[in-house]
């Protein structure tokens, strides 16, 4: 069987980028489960929260979009980070990226594993929550292997039955009226709006992902800037006007108590009450498709990080080759499923709660993980056009910049309230943010003592980053 280093050309448009992006930020998983945390710590204003993470997010995507107009990879955040800041910071940002989606895909598993058992104890079919976590695993290796545009379909409807579910909650309530004092900054900051904050950064990760495409679109130049912008303000407006609805459903004197009272129903609960049970019955299948969404849109991430990483030298070279007829990351795909299946059954072995603790620690973890990436990639965006005559001072520059600042406070906010992002107490939860840096300074080791053969930085002329030229 023949292989190649390059990924199928013009695979997929601006519409299928998004879909991957979006379907990352598990728009119904998200509204259930970080909705109830938003509202119960700054109570009504908790949509003007929503609405000041998509700012912070679209001015970080300000850069990121422009910076996207002049590197075409499968490196993600590593091949703009070394452009920007160095080779070094790309090899450390790489062992971040690595850390952070794994993360993310193996607390997705027990979620999943934990909503799949749960839902299908409804249904009188018994089954332990490692079942349907394997099974779903599988499912995404498999089409991991296969075209990128088998992926893109598959996404595109899961993510329209999500969102549809709920934009029909948001038009009932609009039905009865528009009040727009949860905007009102009074109430938008007020409670304990630092962790209001936090959780509404939690439920934007993932739309970061649109330059992992950029090899395989359509014109990725503008495709994947396009699809940038798109991203952030679709999911942006998605959350501000549902967390808009559901704090007008309860009504400004009660959604706070409300939230923090019952957090595991406060949504469904409301849904059922304004659009009927059938309609919070299929909400409850849809959640599972959702996981399902995300963890298929964080496998393909990890896959092309891994092949890119092959590609430059940094992972061995089998991974940077793709399939002779899918031009897909195939070998990436199936030993990342290898992996997080160890990992998986390593998680099992030790008697962690799925949920609890899987979820919740490595979904935290990885949170932090992408917003500290976020942060670097708007540091190297303003190093990448420092030098460059031309340039929007506002595209390069203040938005970045700005941008850079709402991360950094997002990050201090995770670091400093880790253990109400994870449940996790005492030591551990000071601890457990260390591995970053130190996931970090390990990559940038190995870096280090296979110089000859790495090469991450990439070609500012629409090239893909990470070969070996």
């Amino acid at each position: 069987m023949s292989t190649s280093g390059q990924l199928r050309k013009s695979a997929i448009g601006t519409s299928g980028i998004v879909f991957f992006v979006v379907a990352a930020a598990a728009p119904l998983g998200a509204t259930l489960g970080a909705g109830p945390v938003v509202f119960a710590s700054n109570g009504v204003g908790a949509p003007g929260m929503y609405l000041v993470a998509s700012v912070v997010l679209l001015l970080f995507a300000v850069g990121y979009a422009t910076m996207s107009r002049h590197v075409t990879s499968a490196g993600g955040f590593t091949a703009y980070i070394s452009l920007g800041l160095g080779s070094r910071a790309g090899h450390a940002s790489a062992g971040i990226a690595l850390l952070a989606y794994n993360c993310l895909l193996l607390g997705l598993l027990g979620q999943f594993g934990v909503f799949a058992r749960d839902l299908l104890s409804r249904w009188g079919w018994d089954a332990d929550w490692q079942v349907p976590a394997v099974i779903a695993l599988a499912l995404t290796g498999a089409l991991g292997y296969l075209e990128i545009t088998l992926s893109a379909k598959v996404l595109g409807v899961l993510m329209i039955a999500e969102v549809l579910i709920l934009v029909v909650f948001d038009l009932v309530i609009v039905g009865r009226g528009i009040d727009t004092t949860a905007f009102d900054p009074a109430n938008t900051f007020s409670g304990a709006p630092g962790i209001a904050l936090l959780f509404a950064f939690t439920c934007f990760v993932g739309f970061e992902a649109t330059t992992i495409y950029g090899e395989e679109a359509r014109d990725p130049r503008r495709t994947v800037a396009r699809a940038t912008y798109v991203a952030v303000v679709l999911i942006g407006i998605f959350y501000t006007v549902t967390t808009w609805a559901i704090g007008q459903a309860y009504g400004p004197d009660v959604v706070m108590a409300r939230a923090a009272a019952d957090p595991v129903t406060f949504v469904t609960g409301i849904n059922t009450a304004v659009v009927g049970q059938f309609s919070t019955d299929l909400m409850q299948i849809l959640v599972v498709t959702s996981v399902f969404a995300v963890m298929l849109a964080v496998h393909n991430t990890l896959t092309r990080y891994m092949f890119s990483l092959g590609r430059g030298g940094l992972l061995p070279a089998q991974l940077g080759r793709t399939h002779h007829r899918f031009q897909s990351p195939h070998r990436a795909s199936v030993v990342q499923s290898v992996l997080t299946l160890v990992a998986l059954s390593a998680f099992v072995i030790a008697g962690v709660d799925p949920f609890k603790q899987l979820f919740a620690w490595l979904m935290g973890l990885g949170t932090l993980g992408i917003l500290v990436l976020q942060a670097a990639a708007s540091l190297a965006v303003i190093a990448f056009f420092r030098h460059r005559a031309g340039s929007s001072l506002w595209r390069t520059l203040v938005a970045p910049l700005l941008g850079a600042l709402g991360l950094a406070a997002g990050i201090v906010l995770a670091v400093v309230n880790f253990g109400v992002l994870t449940g996790i107490t005492g030591p551990a939860s000071a601890l457990l943010p260390l591995l970053i840096p130190i996931v970090a300074f390990v990559a940038a080791v190995v870096a280090a003592l296979r110089r000859h053969t790495v090469r991450l930085t990439a070609s500012t002329t629409g090239t893909t980053t990470g070969e070996r030229h």
